[in-house]
């Protein structure tokens, strides 16, 4: 490879993230326009996220999805990603949504914490801070609704931020193995941990419509610009730039259905923008030195 295009795959992979981020940041607006209990919205969206990546991985690779999920990296960052999903709505159940936002945040803490014991990749100086602003910005983002939740729900919550950082640096661990198998065993384990509880037989067309551009266009889409990028970037940097659902998700939502954002969010959402496109801005006038695609620590 150039060291051209060496330079250029860490780019390319924050731009996939970024735009996974915009994806997944459709999921209120989705959530608040169909009439489907959660858990229902929960099955319907792995169904159709299913069904579109085990056909992704159908075409890419001519063979079926199971023949994918006999690799132990692939079945650990399926489970990692279905045990966040669950958790994010068991935790909702239990606390409060400020709780929830709060603790999720701290994933990019976990992921470059993990990155640097486990891989060996150094997380500068100034992504530490931008991390430190970020999630400064979104608790300032739900300050004003904070409120004391329960101890269960503020478990699964971290369960959940630890669980997306773990596979964040199993797919920074591993950018040989194709990931999108494991979200084709993410979104299946989900649906069937929400099967249980939900009613999908009383499910309108309308709303069956938007759960499919829920399932397809918000889950599955997400999840591979997610997977492709994260394998480009230090495991830090993948989960500070996702933090751009967490401020894009509001501003949706006041776009469509006229639901104006309070203070809090507008300036915690201002504080997050701004860290992110600092820390993008010096990344592109900082040269990056031969054999830093990986963002590992040379081999001596």
């Amino acid at each position: 490879m150039s060291p051209s295009g060496a330079g250029s795959a860490p780019r390319r992979g924050a731009l996939l993230v970024a735009a996974a981020a915009i994806c997944w940041s459709s999921g209120g607006l989705i959530v608040r326009l169909v009439g489907t209990s959660p858990w229902t919205t929960s099955f319907w969206r792995s169904v159709f996220a299913s069904l579109f990546l085990a056909l992704v991985v159908r075409l890419a690779w001519g063979r079926g999805v199971l023949a994918q999920w006999r690799r132990v990296p692939v079945v650990a960052v399926g489970a990692c990603m279905a045990l966040a999903s669950t958790c994010f709505i068991l935790s909702l159940a239990h606390t409060s949504v400020a709780n929830t936002l709060i603790l999720m945040s701290t994933g990019p803490y976990v992921a470059g914490l993990l990155g640097w014991i486990l891989l060996g990749e150094r997380v500068p100086l100034r992504t530490w801070l931008t991390m430190g602003v970020a999630l400064a910005g979104a608790v300032v983002m739900v300050s004003s609704s904070y409120a004391g939740g329960a101890l269960l729900g503020d478990l699964l919550a971290i369960v959940m931020a630890c669980s997306f950082a773990v596979a964040t640096v199993l797919i920074r661990r591993h950018p040989e193995i194709p990931m999108v198998p494991a979200a084709v065993l993410a979104t299946a384990l989900t649906g069937l941990v929400a099967l249980p509880l939900a009613e999908p037989l009383t499910t309108r067309p309308r709303d069956i419509a938007l759960l499919a551009f829920f399932g397809i266009g918000q889950f599955g889409a997400g999840f591979l610009l997610f997977l492709t990028g994260a394998r480009l970037i230090p495991a830090a940097e993948s989960a500070l730039i996702g933090m751009l659902e967490t401020v894009l998700g509001p501003l949706w939502v006041w776009l469509v259905l006229s639901e104006r954002p309070g203070a809090a969010s507008l300036t915690g959402g201002a504080l997050i923008l701004g860290a992110l496109l600092a820390n993008t801005l010096v990344d592109l006038v900082t040269p990056r030195p031969a054999g830093a695609t990986l963002g590992r620590r040379p081999r001596r």
